[in-house]
């Protein structure tokens, strides 16, 4: 997704309840609401009145009020305890965790298997985090490179991001942010969300000509799009 203007914290009474909001303006044509983790987030044009945003939010006030509920109520998900014989998606294919001692290295790739040499200041998971970061810069930088010329565009640089629920984004200056769980996805999901952030190089927005765009380069982005979310539900845990 491309960035957009930073975001302002507002506020703004629904029913009996006083409801904060952050809100960000864009080049987008419309305004938009979605609620996750973080609460209410408003996406609006850059020349839309606060009044309008504003009254737009209360039209679809009781969906906004039971969606915040349902996130308040919702567990939070819990983190995998990994352990010797722990088995993580690598690119969509199982791996197993080893503990086993290594030396100096604090982990090692083997064809089914992650070993992992835990020590007083580094934990597995720790451990585990740090290798797939190092497996996802590889893998994602070799796709961009094999992307980024399909579109006629230069490879742009390449940055990890931690987020939840955004996958990647796109700057104006041109570089891109990919999240490093998606090195749990299978590779097509990966290309998909990949193609989606070179495709904001040529459009910084979600028309139909950017949709076009992204069509260019990955002509199933409709059914990766979906195995996307549902492999975001699987990997919550990590």
């Amino acid at each position: 997704m491309p960035s957009a203007a930073p975001e302002a914290v507002r506020s703004i009474v629904i029913g009996d309840q006083t409801v904060a909001y952050q809100l960000r303006r864009s080049q987008r044509r419309t305004i938009g609401l979605a609620i996750d983790h973080r609460g209410l987030r408003v996406g609006a044009p850059n020349r839309a009145r606060v009044g309008d945003i504003e009254a737009l939010i209360r039209q679809h006030g009781q969906w906004v009020l039971d969606k915040l509920a349902a996130w308040r109520e919702r567990p939070a998900p819990q983190a995998l305890d990994i352990t010797d014989g722990t088995v993580i998606p690598l690119l969509g294919e199982q791996r197993v965790i080893a503990i086993t001692p290594l030396g100096r290295s604090g982990w090692q790739f083997g064809p089914q298997t992650l070993y992992l040499h835990p020590s007083a200041t580094a934990s597995a998971r720790q451990l585990m985090e740090k290798a797939l970061r190092d497996k996802a810069r590889t893998v994602f930088a070799e796709r961009l490179a094999l992307h980024a010329p399909r579109l006629g565009v230069a490879v742009p640089p390449l940055r990890l991001s931690s987020a939840r629920t955004r996958w990647g984004s796109c700057s104006h200056h041109g570089g891109i942010s990919l999240n490093w769980r998606l090195i749990f996805m299978p590779l097509p999901v990966v290309d998909y969300v990949v193609c989606h952030e070179l495709a904001h190089l040529k459009e910084m927005n979600h028309s139909p000509r950017f949709w076009a765009v992204v069509e260019q380069l990955c002509p199933d982005w409709r059914a990766l799009r979906l195995e996307l979310r549902q492999w975001g539900k699987t990997v919550a845990g990590y």
